[in-house]
């Protein structure tokens, strides 16, 4: 009688056993290869711009993405946020710092002191987004406020009328999300790309 029992102990076990591998096997064939390909392939298919990291190409090369910032510094181009990733995707981050502390502070005022000088203008009149970071510190748009204080600073550097480096900016301005979200910005790398279309006078 025990023989049997335990038979039939071991027996049952085996099939849960079975069961539980197999029930393993068809939810990780499920869910670890159909849906990922399913869900690649759709993206590749009705996505394909954004599935590649939306590449921006000229001439045969890829110089950025509409999705990540680029450094830029010189005179006659507009700059974009400050990173706190060094515009580096594979570090994205933002400070992380309090709005009370004191290195924030001490950042702030310096982006503050040196856009005032090279823009000629007063650090009253300058927008936050182009003092502190942004979350992702790869934030590739800045308001339309932001570039509108640079224009001057890039027309006098690539000896341009200003009034054709702000048509250029209007061009390229994208306004809020369906008209209530966010606020009219522009894509840095792709308005400075636009510039260098126009060329040096």
């Amino acid at each position: 009688m025990n023989t049997e029992n335990n038979r039939l102990v071991e027996s049952s076990f085996a099939g849960l056993v079975r069961a539980s591998l197999g029930l393993t096997i068809v939810a990780l064939g499920l869910c670890g290869f159909v849906y990922s390909a399913t869900a690649t392939g759709l993206g590749q298919v009705l996505f394909d711009q954004q599935a590649n990291g939306s590449l921006i190409v000229e001439n045969d090369r890829v110089v950025g993405s509409k999705l990540v910032a680029q450094p830029f510094v010189q005179a006659q181009y507009f700059h974009p946020r400050p990173s706190a990733a060094n515009y580096d995707p594979m570090a994205m981050a933002g400070s992380n710092m309090a709005r009370t502390n004191p290195d924030l502070h001490k950042a702030v005022e310096e982006r503050l002191n040196k856009i005032a000088i090279q823009d000629h203008i007063e650090k009253s009149a300058i927008p936050a987004d182009l003092v502190t970071a942004s979350g992702s510190g790869i934030d590739p748009e800045i308001s339309v406020q932001s570039a509108m204080i640079q224009v001057k600073r890039i027309a006098k550097a690539r000896h341009l009328p200003e009034q054709d480096v702000l048509r250029l900016l209007q061009e390229n301005s994208i306004q809020p999300t369906f008209g209530i979200l966010g606020q009219a910005r522009v894509n840095v790398l792709e308005l400075n790309l636009a510039l260098d279309q126009i060329g040096t006078q």
